[in-house]
């Protein structure tokens, strides 16, 4: 594990901020075309300005009607992901391979260093609730960090071989308040339905 730790630090930051065409107001449509992903953003929704923070950069969010709920909206296309990666003894990390390692890594920047308990979806669940090869979630309390007044936060993360990561950030302050608009409103961001993803394999897999 201590020869992932440089691994996972060189990885996290590109992932963390956005690039510099996105930080020059790239258009959100833009980033959906590219990393082939189809936002449907809950009805009545209030849009809120996109947001740089020192947690993670996000191009969109959301506010529910009454307020007690915010979605944070990110998109990392592959393509634009550059690994300054120098070790003589492995060959440069393969995004594909490394994002659930790179989830598990954001998910505990946002809780400031403590533990946010995650689980990932089977694949199966994954293809069906977001056209996703891998798909993961985590839960946290926040940090004044992420620039928030709510007090705790669900990561949602998306991935799609070779074409872009997608991350949703839910903040509240009382699940059981929010619960019935924060299942409706998971699949704000799912990737474009595909015909045939045979043999592409989830993160992690040989190949």
């Amino acid at each position: 594990m201590r020869r992932l730790i440089p691994i996972l630090l060189l990885l996290l930051a590109p992932w963390v901020v956005a690039d510099q065409e996105t930080q020059a107001g790239e258009s959100f449509e833009g980033l959906l075309a590219e990393g082939e992903l189809v936002f449907s953003p809950p009805q009545g929704y209030e849009d809120l300005p996109a947001g740089r923070t020192l947690m993670l950069d996000y191009e969109r969010a959301l506010r529910s009607p009454d307020g007690n709920l915010e979605i944070r909206l990110a998109i990392r296309p592959l393509s634009r992901l550059v690994i300054d990666y120098d070790d003589p003894h492995g060959a440069t990390p393969n995004p594909n391979h490394v994002f659930p390692l790179v989830f598990e890594s954001l998910a505990t920047r946002l809780s400031g260093g403590r533990h946010a308990p995650s689980n990932a979806y089977p694949p199966d669940r994954a293809r069906e609730k977001f056209n996703a090869d891998w798909a993961a979630a985590a839960v946290f309390d926040t940090v004044a960090e992420f620039d928030t007044p709510f007090k705790q936060g669900l990561l949602l993360a998306i991935h799609r071989n070779k074409v872009s990561d997608a991350y949703l950030v839910f903040l509240f302050d009382d699940y059981e308040v929010i619960k019935d608009s924060l299942k409706a409103a998971m699949g704000t961001l799912v990737f474009t339905a595909v015909a045939d993803q045979a043999g592409e394999g989830a993160p992690g897999d040989s190949g």
